[in-house]
């Protein structure tokens, strides 16, 4: 009994060569469809703060179980993301700066932009609020209250949409902070979550979209003080990247996942995501099919 399970069985009544044949298939087979399979994947550009705020964990798991298709995300700051997707280094691109995306389809590197969803930014500190702007719904009065005070305030500094819109708001102040030469600027250079983390550490103000607020599980004692203010408003937006300038590019599943994330469907799946009740994101695709 023990050697009729340790040998192999041969195929009887086959001769060798059909034998030889069928094992080339069987080998054949093996090795190729893992590689159709890993075909039905695309692969998305996006922001920090949708995948930290559980956004993409929530939805993209919907989408692989109606499409068959996988959504395979890159999350880095904004900047980076169309820097990537402007090199062919993915299908699709979902970020939130909207001149930086208009541009990145002048250029020819995008086919066509869609607004998804919104949310808004605010401003956090700690509990002290040393610049005394807890309350208020105007960001440039805050910003020069902590800039006047020299308040720590911690940005990301890295070229992101939440990044961008921090520095459009000191600009609109005609204030230029910069890490080299005032002591109560400081960068991180990373996402948002780091930098959230650090600001709680070292209790210092900070900007940041209010989901990966939401879904930052080490507050302590930081608080929201900055909200409301129709200058934090935080769109985000979605782009197939253009195949006649990466011709590798998966168009096909890429316009797939757009038309769905835009759908009824995929608006409600964005709307779904929520914390204590309370939605992360706003849908607003609706709105942007009539405008376009």
């Amino acid at each position: 009994m023990d050697d009729f399970l340790l040998k192999p069985k041969r195929i009887s009544g086959l001769p060798e060569m059909a034998r030889r044949l069928l094992a080339v298939i069987s080998l054949c087979l093996s090795i190729l469809t893992p590689l159709n399979a890993a075909e039905n994947y695309i692969v998305m550009q996006s922001t920090t703060s949708a995948k930290n705020s559980g956004l993409f964990d929530h939805i993209l798991p919907i989408f692989k179980a109606e499409t068959g298709i996988e959504v395979r995300v890159v999350a880095v700051g904004t900047g980076q993301a169309i820097r990537n997707a402007a090199n062919g280094d993915g299908d699709v691109l979902l970020v939130h700066s909207r001149e930086a995306e208009e541009q990145f389809i002048a250029d020819g590197f995008g086919v066509k932009r869609y607004d998804v969803m919104y949310n808004d930014f605010v401003i956090v500190g700690p509990p002290d609020d040393p610049a005394k702007i807890a309350g208020s719904d105007d960001a440039l009065w805050a910003l020069r209250q902590i800039a006047l005070g020299e308040h720590d305030f911690m940005s990301r500094g890295d070229d992101s949409g939440t990044h961008r819109a921090e520095r459009r708001l000191w600009e609109s102040l005609g204030i230029s902070p910069s890490a080299r030469h005032q002591r109560w600027y400081k960068e991180t250079g990373s996402g948002m979550g780091s930098t959230l983390n650090i600001a709680v550490g070292i209790a210092a103000y900070t900007l940041t979209d209010r989901g990966t607020w939401l879904a930052f599980k080490n507050k302590q004692d930081h608080l929201i003080f900055v909200q409301g203010d129709p200058l934090l408003f935080n769109q985000y937006g979605i782009i197939a990247v253009n195949p006649e300038r990466h011709p590798h590019v998966n168009s096909e599943s890429a316009q797939r996942f757009i038309e769905w994330i835009r759908s009824d469907v995929g608006q409600r799946a964005i709307a779904d995501h929520q914390i204590e009740g309370q939605s992360l994101f706003s849908p607003n695709a609706v709105a942007a099919h009539v405008q376009n």
